[in-house]
């Protein structure tokens, strides 16, 4: 271990180059205890590749503790202090283990296939062409805000069947429920967290209790038709698996499309292939995906006392996995910090691995090859339209993403 290591996320310097950050760190202490966090960073694409697969680990320990050890934890992590999120978001699919993960998974897996998704194709063409009809008239816009932040929540919108003049409200609650995991949390990020989460409950369970009676074609309603043998889904678990849907697919989607575009703008040449020829969107967005991955970084528990590469890690130790680090290592990819639109093989962790590989892969990579299909086919003169130095980053390893990314037609 190299206790000379400082890693900053929270500076100006990660922000604006995390990569040359871990390039070191991948070479001096690819295995980082960070004090403030209490947390073990992995930093190589080997070790999180082998980690993320490895069943001694998991998202939570309920499975493997006593009733009376969960109850100390909770109380020891102050649940009573965030009742609705507790209830739905800390025990959601994205942070439960064993059983209940398996049976929560296998509830929605089959709305989430490739073909099934596939079929929101012309839905989200759609909901992109409109929104570029309001931005195209104008001399300067800003990207992320004006073109892409709309498209996902109508996206999840249409998915989960709400009404669209709601749709605009997911944004919000989806971005303030999310302040809780900040790694810094404070007060007012709790708080936020868990007033969004208790308005976005109580919507759900209105939209539930409508579609009981009066079922529609989206998923609240095979949620609550969905059986296996005697098996189904309560009110509870229905919610958080909504509210994980919005959660894991909205922001991390808005983040990606401009990361995306903005790699696209600093690869001139890369621009002009795609340009020319659509047909290679597919894999441009799996390199989209590596290069500046919207989500860096993910987070397990020790499910027993384990030993790694020499490292002894105690039962509840936490392993935090730097996806944006793994992706840009050179073990693993040519040329890894050179943006490659016709890379393969990509096997890339923006979708993390392992039983919590992302269920929405297959949403999120149709959404943004049909935004980037549709925008530099629409938009052909599209340019940045400030320096590319005076582009600001958002601090932090949670979320990659640009504060604004203001282009030009």
């Amino acid at each position: 271990m190299n206790n000379s290591f400082s890693f900053e996320p929270f500076s100006a310097e990660f922000a604006r180059d995390p990569y040359s950050v871990y390039a070191r760190m991948r070479r001096e202490c690819p295995v980082h205890y960070h004090e403030d966090w209490d947390t073990w960073l992995l930093a190589t694409c080997e070790d999180v590749k082998i980690l993320v697969m490895d069943e001694r680990l998991g998202r939570t320990m309920d499975h493997v503790l006593t009733p009376q050890e969960i109850a100390a934890y909770r109380a020891g992590q102050d649940w009573d202090a965030t009742p609705a999120h507790s209830r739905y978001v800390k025990t959601s699919i994205l942070d439960s283990e064993g059983e209940l993960h398996s049976r929560l998974r296998k509830a929605v897996f089959r709305l989430f296939t490739p073909a099934r998704v596939n079929r929101m194709r012309d839905f989200i063409q759609e909901r992109v062409d409109r929104q570029i009809d309001s931005v195209e008239s104008g001399q300067e816009f800003d990207f992320i805000e004006d073109l892409a932040a709309p498209i996902p929540g109508y996206v999840i919108g249409e998915l989960l069947g709400i009404p669209e003049r709601d749709r605009p409200r997911l944004r919000t609650w989806s971005e303030d429920i999310v302040q809780f995991f900040e790694p810094e949390r404070t007060g007012a990020h709790r708080d936020l967290a868990e007033r969004a989460t208790a308005e976005f409950a109580e919507y759900l369970a209105e939209l539930a209790a409508i579609r009981r009676k009066q079922p529609g074609p989206d998923l609240v309603s095979e949620m609550i038709t969905w059986r296996d043998g005697a098996d189904r889904l309560d009110q509870d678990e229905l919610i958080s698996t909504a509210m994980t849907i919005l959660m894991a697919g909205h922001g991390s989607t808005i983040d990606a499309a401009g990361n995306g575009m903005a790699a696209l703008f600093r690869h001139p040449r890369q621009l002009a292939a795609l340009q020319a020829d659509p047909g290679l969107i597919h894999s441009a967005v799996q390199e989209m995906l590596r290069y500046e991955p919207p989500l860096p970084y993910f987070h397990r528990y020790a499910l027993e006392r384990m030993e790694y590469r020499g490292y002894a890690f105690d039962k509840g130790a936490k392993l935090g996995f730097l996806y944006a680090s793994a992706s840009r290592d050179p073990a693993c990819f040519t040329a890894p910090d050179t943006f490659d639109i016709r890379r393969d093989p990509n096997r890339h962790l923006a979708f993390g691995g392992g039983v919590h590989h992302c269920l929405g892969s297959h949403l999120a990579r149709l959404n943004l090859e049909v935004i980037f299909n549709t925008v530099l086919r629409r938009l052909p003169g599209l340019c940045l339209a400030v320096a590319e130095d005076e582009l600001n980053w958002k601090p932090g390893i949670l979320t990659r993403s640009l504060t604004r990314l203001p282009v030009g037609v």
